[in-house]
């Protein structure tokens, strides 16, 4: 009778000739496979069980299916000092069975004991991880005024409760909100914005960070040079990057009110110093919209989400941009709202949507169309949509599509509601940032609820048992 406790065979000296194999070229050949053939590998005897299961093959799986910066992120990863250990196997499992986040309020403090000095409560800013830092940049305050101002908290790979905003004096940009900006490599990109006169901008910047041990943090802006081909003005838009050199952005509103749905790539030069736009026309595309997102999702894909229409419309569609083939293209990943536990609530504008470990897009807060603002969050499973996508067939608004979406539990100091915040992820895409937004406010308890701004630091991790 068969057994799969040893590796016995017919072949010379009771062994089959894959036992030969090395164990670094069966590792090269495990991570060829899918996982449902790994494990009907780990099956056919106790040695390749103990191989298929070994910490140091899923740690490859890791980094074959997450990336070497994500899984390098992890490692350097340290709480109170302490690098963190991986159960390799474990957290694969548990990142896609993930179904709760962890929030924290994170503290601030001043340098030296000096006069408490930090970023006033704002929305429709920027929020970037960049160079180790979190760098905040503009947005709108109370009075619809622009703020001008920059502020970078030093957060490096040591989780903390506590961190110090510093207030750098650059002068440039010029104050707006409803701007884009994006990391690309080290260096931050910026485009467009709207300032409390209404004016609409389409100037593009170049951003870098630098922590000095003798200067502390340094923040240069310059104006990229673009030529005479750029976007027409707009802000509230979406944008992102695409690989290490290109950004993307689309739709937002432009002059005299108009929601637009154009989509724009600027190509960058390899020093950063000269940028090249290009006007991308393709048909299907994406609606006119505004207030919505666009995320990098690996490879030459991004997800495009949500947002306001041209009707006020508070709009729930996907679209993937795609350019692995070689030519631009959307494709909208069709869906039944109906067949999405609490989907109904899916709709949104002002939200945030940030690719964290693992391919997932966890997507936080924003409001609906009647301007109620919310404090969930979702996890679109992207690594799904791609395969689909890779097969040639175009997904259809089937159970399978509906299974992607799932809505996550939060634990611990949840935000409250706001739409038009900022999120940002860490290397590891373990870490949530969340900064500001708008929220709703009692003046006291005798009034109606007003809308305020909020100037509030919260740090979102993905629950992990490791």
């Amino acid at each position: 009778m068969a057994t799969s406790s040893s590796c016995s065979s017919p072949y010379t000296n009771g062994s089959s000739p894959i036992t030969t194999i090395a164990q670094d070229h069966l590792f090269s050949i495990l991570l060829l496979l899918p996982l449902d053939s790994i494990f009907c590998f780990a099956l056919t005897c106790k040695k390749f069980r103990s191989l298929t299961y070994s910490d140091s093959l899923w740690e490859s799986l890791c980094r074959r299916d997450w990336g070497n910066s994500t899984i390098d992120a992890l490692r350097s990863f340290a709480v109170d000092g302490k690098q963190q250990q991986f159960p390799w196997k474990k957290l694969y499992q548990q990142i896609y069975q993930l179904d709760s986040v962890y929030c924290r309020r994170l503290l601030t403090h001043p340098q030296g004991g000096e006069e408490l000095l930090l970023p006033r409560p704002r929305a429709s800013h920027s929020l970037n991880f960049v160079s180790g830092c979190l760098v905040l940049f503009g947005g709108g305050c109370d009075g619809g005024r622009h703020l001008d101002d920059t502020w970078v908290a030093y957060a490096g790979n040591d989780f903390k409760r506590i961190l110090e905003w510093n207030k750098i004096e650059s002068g440039v940009p010029s104050g707006r909100f409803g701007h884009s900006c994006v990391v690309i490599g080290d260096y931050l990109v910026l485009f467009g914005g709207i300032n409390d006169h209404g004016a609409r901008q389409n100037d593009t910047w170049i951003g870098q960070v630098a922590v000095h041990d003798a200067f502390g943090i340094t923040l240069s802006w310059r104006l990229l040079d673009v030529g005479s081909i750029v976007p027409p003005p707009r802000g509230a838009h979406a944008a992102c990057s695409m690989d290490k050199r290109r950004m993307l952005i689309h739709g937002g509103i432009g002059l005299s009110g108009l929601r637009l749905g154009d989509t724009w790539v600027l190509e960058l030069s390899e020093n950063l110093h000269l940028g090249v736009w290009q006007e991308i026309v393709t048909h299907p595309s994406p609606p006119s919209r505004s207030g919505h997102t666009l995320t990098p999702v690996g490879g030459n894909q991004t997800i495009l989400f949500g947002g306001r229409g041209l009707g006020y419309e508070v709009l729930n569609d996907v679209w993937l941009f795609d350019t692995s083939d070689g030519h631009w293209r959307w494709v909208q990943l069709l869906f039944d709202l109906q067949n999405i536990p609490q989907g109904l609530t899916l709709p949104r504008v002002g939200h945030s949507a940030n690719l964290i470990i693992g391919g997932r897009l966890l997507i936080y807060g924003g409001e609906d169309s009647y301007r109620h603002r919310k404090n969930d969050f979702w996890v679109l499973d992207i690594s799904s949509v791609t395969s689909i996508m890779q097969s040639g067939s175009p997904p259809s608004p089937d159970r399978s599509m509906t299974k992607l979406w799932r809505r996550l539990k939060s634990k611990g100091d949840n935000p409250c509601g706001r739409s038009f915040h900022r999120a940002c992820v860490d290397p590891s895409g373990r870490n949530l940032y969340i900064f500001g937004g708008m929220i709703d406010g009692l003046l006291n308890p005798a009034e109606s609820s007003v809308l305020r701004f909020d100037g509030e630091l919260f740090l979102v991790e993905l629950l992990l048992q490791c």
